[in-house]
């Protein structure tokens, strides 16, 4: 039986462990039959033509993990930011973990999909929010949608903000011989409210796993999203990541993606622009070696005038490394004034690393500031050579060198914790102690 047929025969046996009285039973339902129609995507696909799904649809992934193995806070420790108090959501093989979580009903609501999805109180929310801007064609998003029951559930009512940032963590244990994940969450940010928001996916043993993750995210008019994906998995580690925005009126959002590690990543970041004054922001960090895997597949929206989008990727590769960045900027007729830029930088340090890249724009409307460009390198030699000139080894001056490629991105980090262990995280892969930090 190959993956998908083991996952639609799954998904009675799941529907059978939730009541099918339940809410979000049809809607579960239907995207099935969706998923069962299109299968995995092919690269037969234009939007998925230089990543291929079809190594892991031969590995025999275990769909429901059989029990939770226990962790301890040494195990783990590392991966939070411990230097300062934060709410926590963390899911251990795809089950909550209460002992790592702190969450709060203290005028917001930092805590679970499971009860978001179940309890008479969030009701409300769900009716609006809840898979509402999610696709309904993209197969993986569908498949996500029809197994969705555990992830995060953020709501930040009018005027507030949380009093400290949240941390999402998913661990993975290698509990079994390979694992897929389907966490769904939702964050809603109500008008004039702000949140901070980490997001890792770590496994913590060599064993296969596969996330398959969607996240819808609702700013409102004046809502401000910061928003940080931290990814630096483990070798047998993938990560296919679904996150849909939507923002209403002079609503500001960020989204920092930070890609050190893991098999092969996907991140698909669609961006919906539903009113005007609106500040969409997307940059990112690639750094990979070995035969690593990264797609950046981005779309911003512009739907209405007077709004603005700003994205920068930095890439560098070495080794056998491969880096796809496929982004979309679409201007709407009506949607005059607009401000959108978008840049894809790489560095390729090795002979026999790859990059494909292809930055789009689709413009309908006479009156707009919109700019799109790539570029694709290698070091400065002459830069180089300055370096080692002043005393500076080759190693080290190669390294300062990527550091300050990169360095534009880690301006915009709003949180100086996470700035400097990014900053730790990019040496580390550098293979140097840059002396410095941030």
């Amino acid at each position: 039986m190959d993956l998908k047929d083991k996952l639609v025969s799954s998904f009675m046996a799941f529907e059978n462990n939730v009541d099918v009285e339940h809410p979000v039973h049809d809607i579960r339902s239907e995207a099935i039959k969706n998923f069962e129609e299109k299968g995995f995507p092919t690269k037969k696909e234009e939007a998925w033509k230089y990543t291929s799904l079809k190594g892991l649809q031969k590995i025999d992934f275990s769909i429901f993990p059989k029990e939770v193995n226990a962790l301890g806070y040494k195990d783990v420790k590392k991966f939070f930011l411990h230097e300062i108090e934060s709410y926590k959501i963390v899911f251990i093989d795809g089950i909550y973990s209460s002992f790592f979580s702190e969450t709060t009903h203290d005028g917001v609501d930092i805590c679970l999909m499971s009860a978001a999805l179940t309890k008479p109180m969030y009701k409300q929310v769900i009716d609006v929010y809840f898979n509402k801007i999610a696709s309904k064609d993209e197969s993986l998003t569908t498949l996500n949608t029809a197994f969705s029951r555990e992830g995060a559930y953020i709501y930040i009512p009018k005027n507030k903000m949380p009093k400290k940032p949240i941390e999402i963590l998913h661990f993975s244990t290698g509990n079994e011989a390979s694992l897929m994940l389907q966490p769904r969450s939702l964050v809603v940010v109500e008008e004039n409210a702000e949140v901070q928001i980490i997001e890792r996916y770590q496994s913590l043993t060599t064993n296969e796993v596969l996330t398959n993750s969607v996240t819808e995210i609702f700013a409102a008019e004046n809502a401000i999203v910061d928003y940080y994906k931290v990814q630096n998995d483990v070798k047998t580690a993938s990560l296919i990541d679904n996150t849909y925005i939507n923002q209403k009126s002079k609503s500001v959002v960020k989204v920092h993606t930070f890609s050190f590690g893991g098999k092969l990543t996907r991140n698909n970041l669609n961006f919906y622009q539903n009113g005007e004054h609106i500040d969409s922001t997307m940059k990112g960090v690639t750094i990979l070696g070995y035969k690593q895997h990264v797609d950046h597949h981005t779309l911003v929206h512009h739907i209405e005038p007077n709004c603005e989008s700003h994205q920068d990727y930095k890439g560098i590769y070495g080794e056998n490394s491969t880096g796809v960045f496929n982004g979309k900027i679409i201007v709407d007729k009506i949607a005059q004034k607009t401000n959108a830029f978008q840049q894809n930088n790489n560095i390729l340090v090795s002979d026999k690393a790859t990059i494909n890249t292809k930055p789009q724009l689709e413009i309908f409307a006479d009156d707009v500031k919109c700019s799109h460009g790539c570029t694709i390198g290698q070091l400065d030699e002459d830069a180089l050579f300055y370096l080692q000139s002043r005393g500076i080894p080759k190693k080290e001056a190669r390294a300062l060198l990527m550091y300050a490629f990169a360095n534009n991105v880690l301006e915009s980090v709003r949180i100086p914790v996470l700035k400097s262990r990014i900053n730790r995280l990019i040496a580390e892969k550098l293979g140097v102690r840059l002396g410095f930090d941030l």
